[in-house]
């Protein structure tokens, strides 16, 4: 991806990793829908943190496997690091995978379905904010104020139709987790981009998903998690594999435009996530249904990016 880039002007550069950063997002909204209907095949209730946290660190695994091996493939220097930028890729493997999705799991589980929705975007707060003390040319504008907004608005617009109970509650373990889940996830941007600059992203995604899926899957079984209690059938292998492919390109591709993009604009199209997400559980989940409601949230979500990214001229 960085040969393809680095030939470009700022336009092309520009529409390309939109395209790219759009498509990422639209893949990781996926997995809600998914998850719904693995974990119905394998029998896994969502207060199973540790078949939850065992499930999902599997998933990584694999992912880590396929980018393992389009590795080796394409000949990447794979084996060619620093002790420094083996160090930098167990971090970002710490804070991408391991932490990121523990907080995550635990957090989802101990808080109401609308802040679930709401605080799981929290991150990209985070990133904007940090970014605009860490990055000279990366400070917050109104037009970031505005990109915000309007992608908030549609997070809230989505989960009109949830129940909003115990929203001024606040528990460590669920609200408290929830922003942490948030907190490494934005750190791990930063980090990313750290790496970019000295190794290729299929080198330095494929280590930090094996070490950080590793950790996870330790993590789970501390849990209780056990891969012989996960009831596998042949359908709900397929849809771990299409899982599996799915965050290995996404991550790959995602970590590839950061070094073209800066964090601040490019973290709002995380806002793309819980959007399709929820279009797509409507479409595929028997009950649920699409709303004029949802595509006013994607609506407002694309002005958002559009804000933060419109170029003069």
């Amino acid at each position: 991806m960085f040969l393809v880039l680095k030939n470009k002007n700022q336009s092309q550069i520009l529409v390309i990793t939109t395209c790219i950063a759009i498509f990422c997002n639209l893949l990781w909204g996926t997995p809600f829908p998914v998850l719904k209907i693995l974990y119905a095949q394998m029998h896994i209730q969502s207060s199973d943190l540790g078949g939850n946290i065992t499930l999902i660190s599997l998933r990584f695994i694999l992912a880590a496997l396929f980018l393992f091996l389009f590795a080796i493939f394409t000949k990447a220097p794979l084996f060619h690091l620093t002790k420094k930028q083996w160090l930098l890729v167990a971090t970002l493997g710490l804070f991408s995978t391991t932490l990121q999705y523990f907080f995550f799991n635990i957090g989802v589980n101990n808080t109401s379905g609308i802040k679930a929705s709401i605080l799981g975007q929290v991150g990209i707060f985070f990133s904007v904010i940090l970014a605009h003390f860490i990055y000279e040319d990366d400070k917050l504008n109104v037009k970031k104020i505005i990109g915000l907004a309007l992608g908030f608005l549609g997070l809230v617009l989505i989960n009109l139709d949830k129940s909003t109970e115990g929203m001024l509650h606040f528990k460590l373990l669920g609200e408290g987790f929830m922003l942490f889940s948030g907190l490494v996830g934005s750190l791990a941007l930063f980090t990313a981009k750290r790496i970019g600059k000295e190794l290729p992203s299929i080198v330095y995604t494929t280590w930090q998903m094996l070490i950080g899926s590793i950790l996870l899957f330790v993590v789970g079984y501390l849990m209780g998690g056990r891969v012989t209690e996960l009831h596998f059938t042949p359908f709900s292998l397929i849809l771990l594999v299409y899982l599996a492919l799915l965050s290995s390109v996404a991550f790959c591709l995602w970590y590839s435009i950061l070094q073209f993009r800066k964090v601040g604009e490019i973290a709002l199209y995380k806002f793309i996530v819980p959007v399709s997400g929820t279009i797509l559980t409507a479409l595929l989940i028997p009950n649920e249904h699409l709303l004029p409601i949802h595509i006013v949230a994607l609506l407002l979500v694309a002005l958002g990016i559009i804000s933060v990214n419109r170029k003069k001229g």
